[in-house]
């Protein structure tokens, strides 16, 4: 399988390493042998109330599935800052970080909020390590209700007695149970139909009527209106803020002292990063939508639109109250264990990306 390799320019003196960067595919990582070190097997042991140490040991490496960021720091040039090699792999989404943590063939992962819920709940150790959202989430959501062609949904209230596409261990079927309860209905009034949320396995259901409704999101939207608005097709607002973006890290590489600190200059950098990207839109459109994703360019602009201005919070007691009410309504609905979330935030890391955001440069 192809693997993609960047190497940088030699640093200047004050960095002690080359950068070495691959982009290695799922499959891949969860067949090679041994996976990630851990404390256990690699470097020194780090306690978790220790504090992070600031210079990454030599010979460390980490494994991050964090694709859009991945690209932010090549266009950007933040890339070959790093003082250690980064291994970049081609993951995205709970259920792959899911399934390489569990095969300690990743580092860190970028999620939503409710991957770290998932891997609680199954029984992988994981922590936040960094956290973004959008500073006006209600008028700029990632999701909107998808309608099928023929059915009528004006308000929240006329979810009722439709059948909605629902995906468990995802954001989108949280996102769905927030909205049953924010319209007073439970699943019992509602049809909930389980489907991936992957690719346009959503819209695609839509189309067919399948389902009467699913979360969509992106240029999902736009293209689902601009191909099915003449049958009949809508979007419904959820009025509900639907924003999480997180990195969470296995937490026996948290564990190793080397790691924990190359994953610390990770979020620095991923900070100055996300910065870069809200500076740089017309690179960012032209380098990662168009030449990347494949999109056109107008797709871009659309998607950089509706994204908003981000939040890179600096404290995490809010973040931390909205993820601890996500927690407690998906173990009702779902019969889940209660989760005490303060226990999955490694509130070591909480200043380190939002200051690197704030200031464009790694903290």
């Amino acid at each position: 399988m192809p693997v993609r390799t960047h190497n940088p320019a030699r640093p200047r003196r004050r960095r002690p390493a080359l950068v070495a960067v691959a982009t290695i595919p799922l499959v891949v990582l969860l067949g090679a042998c041994g996976g990630t070190s851990t404390a256990a097997g690699g470097g020194p042991a780090l306690a978790p109330d220790a504090p992070l140490p600031t210079s990454v040991a030599e010979g460390t490496t980490i494994v991050v599935g964090d694709p859009q960021v991945e690209q932010a720091l090549r266009l950007s040039g933040e890339l070959d800052k790093f003082t250690f090699p980064v291994t970049f792999a081609n993951i995205s989404g709970g259920p792959q970080t899911l399934e390489a943590f569990r095969a300690k063939a990743l580092d860190v992962g970028a999620v939503a909020d409710i991957p770290p819920l998932q891997a609680a709940w199954t029984g992988v150790d994981t922590r936040i390590v960094a956290a973004q959202y959008r500073k006006n989430p209600v008028s700029h959501p990632i999701y909107q209700l998808g309608v099928a062609p023929g059915v009528t949904v004006r308000s929240l209230a006329d979810l009722r007695g439709k059948k909605i596409a629902y995906s468990p261990g995802q954001a989108q079927g949280a996102l769905v149970l927030r909205v049953l309860q924010k319209a007073g209905l439970t699943k019992d009034d509602v049809e909930l139909v389980e489907l991936p949320s992957t690719g346009d396995v959503y819209p695609t259901a839509l189309a067919s009527k399948q389902i009467d409704v699913a979360p969509i999101g992106g240029v999902q939207v736009k293209r689902y209106l601009a191909k099915y608005g003449r049958d009949g097709a809508t979007v419904v607002a959820h009025g509900l803020r639907d924003d999480p973006g997180h990195l969470y890290a296995l937490e026996s590489s948290l564990q190793d002292a080397g790691k924990a600190a190359a994953i610390r200059e990770y979020v620095a950098r991923w900070g100055v990063a996300l910065k870069w990207i809200d500076e740089h839109p017309k690179e960012w459109i032209e380098g990662y939508y168009v030449k990347n994703q494949g999109l056109t360019t107008a797709d871009g602009e659309y998607l950089v639109k509706s994204a908003g201005v981000r939040d890179v919070p600096t404290r995490w007691d809010e973040a931390i109250e909205r993820h601890q009410a996500t927690a407690d309504l998906l173990a009702a609905e779902q019969d889940r264990a209660h989760i005490d979330v303060k226990t999955l935030w490694d509130r070591r890391f909480e200043t380190i990306g939002g200051a690197s955001y704030a200031n464009g440069q790694a903290s």
